[in-house]
């Protein structure tokens, strides 16, 4: 009875090794949810364009914003053009308005929803930092995430860079090539320019994507270009004074 008894040792040892090395294979090959990215997206929008395209828009509760543009998000991305998304499954950290206390104000204006119904900003922002924010986590925490993205705004200076390539919020049409070489020629960096169709098939510009390294303390090239909708090569500029 001995051998068989032997033999009954080594295969459960077998087994046990087996499973053993199959679990740590798992745990090593799993890819984590939180801070596995190449690149951030950084998406600022014209609320000209957005108000005059098909979705309206609703004036926040705080007012109307300036003619500039705004904060639409800071996003995380892969180098191959795909994206992680809703990295937080166990809603462990989810958006709290409390961590951001000394940032609402600035929110309110640089980062206004125009969503309908009006409304006071947190329900986007609340969007913005369980969507894409989560996916960051280990490299920003709520505070750092939002602050970076109101610093990167300040930074990239768009309207300022296109007024002084003659480009004014005036209605007027100009060439895409001329919109992006005044940002390029402002910031040392491609933009991409994504633009929506009003009621006359009119080209808008609509949003200017910037892409951030991953530790969001630079504008880099981007690896790789979105896949919005692409601009006509005349882009309209429309105003937002007359909304």
């Amino acid at each position: 009875m001995k051998p068989l008894r032997s033999c009954s040792a080594f295969i459960i040892s077998l087994v046990i090794i087996v499973v053993y090395e199959a679990r740590a294979g798992h745990s090593l090959s799993r890819k984590p949810d939180r801070g596995y990215y190449d690149f951030f997206y950084f998406v600022q929008q014209w609320p000209g364009a957005y108000c005059d395209s098909k979705w309206g828009c609703c004036f926040p509760k705080t007012g109307k914003p300036a003619e500039n543009f705004s904060i639409h998000g800071l996003w995380p991305n892969f180098n191959n053009g795909s994206y992680p998304q809703n990295c937080d499954n166990l809603n462990r950290n989810p958006f709290d308005k409390s961590k951001i206390v000394g940032l609402i104000k600035r929110m309110q204006v640089e980062w206004p929803t125009l969503s309908c119904p009006s409304g006071d900003g947190f329900k986007f922002w609340s969007h913005e930092w369980n969507k894409h924010g989560t996916c960051s986590a280990n490299v920003l925490n709520q505070q750092s995430f939002f602050q970076k993205t109101l610093d990167f705004k300040i930074k990239s200076n768009l309207i300022q860079h296109l007024s002084d390539a003659g480009i004014h919020p005036n209605d007027g049409f100009y060439r895409a090539e001329d919109v992006e070489a005044a940002i390029e020629d402002g910031l040392g960096v491609t933009p991409y320019l994504e633009c929506n169709f009003d009621k006359e098939g009119n080209s808008q510009l609509f949003q200017v994507y910037l892409c951030v390294n991953k530790l969001a303390n630079a504008f880099i090239q981007c690896p790789v270009m979105p896949h919005g909708r692409r601009c006509a090569s005349s882009v309209q500029f429309q105003s937002f004074s007359r909304f």
